[in-house]
């Protein structure tokens, strides 16, 4: 069984289809042009890829206003050039996982334009209310934005329910035959190879939602439904869940005990007092993260990212820890968004190549499985000018001539970055290709010293006392062997000291470069840890392989 779980000790790769590569020249980027790169990912050393959207859709809101589920978006090709992106994701040995997303359908889906009649069959698989409720203009999603919750039809004669926009009404998931069609669209994309969904608001998802009933009930249920399918339908599959939630309720959305629904989550909570440790220096906060969220089921785990397509959430921080992150990342106010993130890519927030390694470094190490968002394993850039979350989203950069090889149309889905540091000509695969030290082939480097590290996807996690607020020193134990990985947030070196509290923690190899690190006879270790410095230890020496093979257990105790 532990074979099987691919998901616990992998590396994800997330990305547009619109902007990552445009073959047939329209502007849009389309799965041939995915084709032409997946040797790149292959490089890269990527184990899945995670698609965004790409179903077919009046895209008022980045793809995820879907008006048919079964189909492929003529902007990205046809459902032919799908099935051929599966098989040569598959030659090369990169798993897909699709984004899912059924918490609601475009205004302008053939269910929706259907259930506007009230006498229609498709009736109640939306949300519906004669008299607009009491909380009709509460618990937008994008405030600021969104004026409402509720949205009056003049066809249907009633008011719909909507947790985003309003051309996005929610489905009613209380509705069996609603969850039965989630069933189908779930069966139809296994059967041409997808290995998992990520699915999209997911805590939206399961919540029952009743006009005039301010208490809204979550039912934990549909997942355990939805992932029942999934694993007679293909064993391998996997739910990958967007939750940002608090840690007391992680247990449920994975399946308390039995571990039977989500099978990933998201890990928002750390995430963001990553981001805090980033700012601050002061790792006192992540390491209480880190512990909050350490009880998951043993087929659980989470997923950790740095950046995603959104903006830098940040609403689980106090809002000191919020002013901070905002200060040292996103001063200005056009820098934020709904006045509780910051709408940048990770490389100009970090400012330097020290900073962007010991951010990796750290998400790397972090317990659970690494997900890449396309382009900050070359640290590109950000365009301010554009509106919203678009500021992430400009094309990959491939090259440095026209549109930076993304495409050959004068007419971009975005414009490429071609100002400045973060241009094109400076920041682009071809001359990261060619340069051993570049942030591509280092980032490539850390892909594989992380997938060598099955402890950090299986193990045990236990946070090791350093006697430095501003150093984080985690241990990994698994099968008789442990590593060790410690980071120094602040601007300025540290001496620590570590105790490795397990058999053989006197000699430490380091994963990095040719060192040999041995403790005082009183088996503690006192290193020097320059700014900004990051280190990967194997405990007891490189020959870990026998030891994995035992089935002995080594004694261990915590820090």
């Amino acid at each position: 069984m532990i074979e099987d779980l691919w998901y616990k000790n992998a590396v994800i790769y997330s990305l547009d289809l619109e902007t990552f590569m445009d073959l047939d020249g329209d502007g849009v980027g389309d799965f041939n042009g995915l084709i032409q790169r997946l040797d790149y990912l292959q490089f890269l050393g990527v184990d899945a890829v995670w698609l965004a959207p790409f179903q077919p859709t009046p895209n008022r809101d980045n793809g995820y206003d879907i008006t048919d589920y079964f189909g492929v978006d003529p902007r990205h090709g046809s459902g032919g050039d799908f099935v051929e992106f599966m098989h040569q994701a598959e030659k090369r040995g990169i798993k897909v996982l699709i984004d899912l997303v059924v918490n609601h359908t475009s205004d302008e889906h053939p269910w929706f334009q259907k259930a506007r009649d009230p006498k229609s069959s498709k009736r109640d698989w939306y949300v519906w209310s004669e008299k607009r409720p009491e909380d009709w203009n509460e618990g937008m999603v994008f405030p600021g934005q969104q004026e409402a919750t509720w949205t009056y039809d003049k066809k249907a004669k009633a008011y719909y329910f909507h947790r985003f926009f309003k051309f996005q009404p929610d489905l009613n998931m209380v509705n069996p035959s609603v969850r039965q069609e989630i069933r189908r669209i779930i069966g139809f994309w296994l059967q041409l190879g997808v290995k998992g969904f990520r699915v999209d608001a997911l805590p939206f998802v399961i919540e029952s939602v009743e006009p005039g009933k301010r208490k809204k009930e979550q039912r934990y249920d549909y997942l355990t439904e939805f992932r029942t399918f999934l694993q007679w339908r293909s064993g391998d599959a996997i739910m990958l869940g967007e939750a940002n939630v608090l840690p007391e309720e992680n247990r449920r959305y994975f399946g308390d005990e039995k571990g039977d629904r989500i099978h990933m989550m998201f890990n928002f909570y750390v995430n963001q007092h990553l981001f805090y440790a980033l700012a601050s220096g002061d790792v006192g906060p992540l390491a209480e993260a880190i512990d909050a969220t350490s009880d998951v089921p043993e087929t659980g785990q989470w997923a950790h990212f740095l950046r995603n397509h959104d903006e830098l959430d940040l609403a689980r921080l106090t809002d000191e820890q919020r002013a901070r992150v905002f200060e040292q990342f996103g001063p200005e106010e056009h820098m934020q968004l709904f006045g509780r993130g910051i709408r940048r890519r990770l490389a100009p927030m970090l400012g330097d190549r020290r900073h962007e390694e010991l951010a990796y470094s750290a998400m790397f190490s972090l317990p659970g499985t690494p997900v890449i968002r396309y382009g900050d394993e070359l640290g590109m850039g950000d365009n301010l000018d554009l509106e919203d979350r678009d500021a992430v989203r400009t094309p990959m950069q491939w090259v440095n001539t026209l549109n930076a090889g993304f495409s050959t149309a004068d007419d971009l889905v975005h414009p490429v970055i071609s100002e400045g540091v973060w241009s094109y000509e400076h920041v682009n695969v071809a001359a990261h290709r060619r340069d051993p030290n570049s942030l591509l082939n280092w980032t490539a480097k850390m892909i594989r010293l992380r997938k060598e590290c099955p402890e950090i996807g299986w193990g045990k996690c236990t946070i090791l006392d350093t006697g430095s607020p501003h150093v984080l020193a985690l241990r990994y134990d698994w099968r008789g062997n442990s590593v060790i990985v410690v980071h120094n947030f602040d601007k300025v070196p540290h001496e620590i000291t570590l105790e490795p509290g397990v058999e053989r923690g006197e000699r430490l190899s380091n994963l990095l470069v040719e060192e040999e690190h041995e403790s005082g006879e009183d088996g503690i270790h006192r290193m020097a840890l320059e700014a900004l410095d990051y280190r990967w230890f194997r405990v007891g020496g490189l020959d870990y392989a026998i030891n994995r093979g035992r089935t002995t257990t080594r004694k261990a105790t915590n820090g």
